[in-house]
């Protein structure tokens, strides 16, 4: 179990948490608020990757999940979440590499940014069509 020394009330607001709240406090959280929050992680970029889904073999826990992605390049990862965000810890379907140091990106969109240019791609062009479609919407 990971432990901090640092206020909460330090950290930036744009961790890409919808509930800060939430994760203050993991003592009365339940197992599945971790594995719920890479839930939504998958669902909110599933669009423009090959495949994603959280890991069923490697071990949830309150504080940590881990999401497989296969990218539209057909690149492998396992990616570790936790309070500190997500960072790639292996190049395949759930393993981990404790020798991998790769960094922690806040979003999910970020870490596909660096990870998958077929990815930005995808999601620039579904951006540029929900603008499109909100100007009509409000040219009308």
């Amino acid at each position: 179990r990971m432990e901090t020394d640092c206020n909460p009330m330090e950290l930036p607001n744009n961790t890409g948490f919808e509930e800060d709240s939430d994760y203050r406090d993991f003592e009365g959280t339940d197992v599945k608020d971790m594995r719920l929050e890479a839930e939504a992680v998958v669902n909110d970029v599933l669009f423009a990757v090959s495949n994603m889904f959280v890991s069923k073999t490697l071990p949830c826990a309150e504080d940590v999940a881990y999401i497989n992605v296969e990218t539209r390049e057909r690149n492998r990862y396992c990616l570790e979440l936790t309070e500190a965000g997500l960072r790639v810890v292996a190049y395949d379907f759930d393993q981990t590499d404790d020798r991998l140091q790769t960094p922690y990106h806040e979003t999910v969109y970020s870490l596909l940014d660096s990870l998958s240019p077929a990815y930005r791609e995808v999601f620039g062009n579904a951006l540029l069509q929900r603008l499109e479609a909100l100007k009509k919407d409000s040219q009308s």
